[in-house]
């Protein structure tokens, strides 16, 4: 994945966590080799949305459009999160991450025990930029997710400063307030300001659905996207997830501030929200990077599959090949990186940099007869064919398996808290019949 799409057959030699040869690594003795004979080796993927908080809600939220979506599922189970809740659905998703080949995320959680996410992070090994979601202003939430706006500020403020720069710069903070619907114009404002002033990420949803958009208009008499620039908030250290439906007045103001689009085709399919116009952001130098969402509304955090719905849907709308294989694997990579500000770190197999990896097994039936590597990724490969998972040269997935965390305690602990979550919530969702 560097500039030239170069496909090497070779070694790859990681020293102290980065990238210290490529190709031919001469005479070394190495603590570990790792036969890659015939594998695809590539850079971790880099998923920009997700929220772990909501991995235990699988199946708890289905066949609802966003607004009701959030009203009738979402906003009542996170209201009714534990911190041991929280973090068993941060474990749960950590290693459903880290086994299809993410090894990085920006993740929005949910208002309250944010600690419980990164504290559970911490030993799994992903790479993730973690925010405490934001909500002021909003009559239609649980009172538990409502916050007084001096101090959902304060405590993002404190959070940044416990964490940014944990386990060797792994784990970092970022503001998330949710969308315009919850935010008051004085917490945007304040998160525009403190961006701006110590370089920290935003990441909030835009222009997902029609009704949120019509809602915003209503209330600001502003577009979405030109409301987030009115307040401050639009430069270049915001992600925007979703930007389903922008305009190209829209489209030319996320160019001219740099903002980052994060794309979630799964998601958008699901809530029944549209399909971004991808091709014609990129085409005007937006950076479009992907993510599969939360698992409530997907339902899977499966990159593979966000690749070849990326495609496969701007194929329907703009043509085949508008968007293609090597675009899609671009922007589950490089631009991820991008879009984090971590271009110089991670993204791409180059020296200097972060040894991210994944290794891929070509031996599967569904890749052993691909002429091209970046087609066998997007188009035919599956989380179950990477073999192995590498976060700052440390082995977390080895031969398929977790290498430092208990996968069946992990899973039947996550079955708990879910249940017992759901009763919280008050929700009877037992399956029919």
């Amino acid at each position: 994945m560097n500039d030239a799409l170069d496909v090497l057959s070779g070694d790859v030699l990681v020293r102290e966590g980065r990238i210290a040869a490529i190709g031919a690594v001469g005479d070394v003795r190495a603590d570990r080799v790792i036969n890659a004979a015939g594998g695809i080796l590539l850079p971790g993927f880099i998923q920009t949305h997700v929220h772990l908080c909501q991995t235990l809600f699988r199946g708890y939220a289905d066949d609802l459009a966003l607004l009701d979506w959030l009203k009738q599922r979402i906003w009542p189970m996170e209201a009714a999160h534990t911190p041991a809740s929280l973090a068993a659905s941060a474990r749960l998703a950590a290693s459903e991450l880290l086994l299809g080949g993410t090894t990085t995320v920006l993740t929005m959680e949910t208002v309250h025990d944010t600690d419980a996410v990164f504290d559970a992070l911490e030993p799994m090994g992903l790479r993730a930029v973690v925010g405490k979601c934001m909500m002021d202003a909003d009559s239609a939430v649980p009172a538990r997710l409502l916050e007084r706006t001096s101090r959902s500020i304060d405590e993002s403020v404190a959070l940044a400063a416990r964490w940014n720069g944990r386990a060797d710069s792994r784990l970092r903070a970022a503001f998330a307030p949710r969308f315009a619907v919850s935010c008051s114009r004085e917490l945007l404002e304040a998160v525009g300001a403190l961006s701006k002033d110590r370089g920290v990420l935003v990441h909030t949803h835009a222009s997902e659905n029609r009704d949120e958009v019509a809602l915003v208009r209503s209330r600001t008499g502003r577009a979405n996207v030109a409301y987030l620039d009115e307040v401050g908030m639009a430069s270049p250290h915001l992600c925007v997830a979703h930007c389903v439906w922008v305009d190209e007045a829209e489209q030319q103001l996320l160019a001219n501030r740099d903002v980052k689009v994060l794309h979630c085709p799964g998601s958008n399919l699901k809530l029944a929200s549209g399909i971004a116009p991808v091709v014609d952001m990129r085409r005007r130098g937006i950076s479009v990077s992907l993510g599969a969402d939360g698992a409530a509304c997907n339902n899977e955090l499966d990159m593979f599959k966000e690749m070849r719905l990326a495609v496969g849907l701007q194929a329907i709308t703009r043509g085949a090949g508008s968007l293609t294989a090597a675009d899609a694997l671009q922007m589950a990579t490089r631009e991820g990186a991008r879009a984090l500000g971590l271009s110089a770190e991670i993204g791409s197999i180059e020296l200097g940099k972060r040894a991210d990896l994944i290794l891929i097994d070509r031996d599967r039936p569904h890749l052993a007869t691909a002429p091209d590597p970046i087609s066998a990724v997007v188009y035919s490969a599956r989380p179950a064919d990477v073999r192995t998972t590498i976060v700052d040269g440390n082995v977390v997935v080895d031969e398929y398996q977790m290498a430092n965390a208990d996968l069946a305690g992990i899973v039947a602990d996550a079955r708990v808290q879910a249940q017992a979550l759901a009763a919280r919530a008050g929700l009877d969702l037992r399956p029919p019949g």
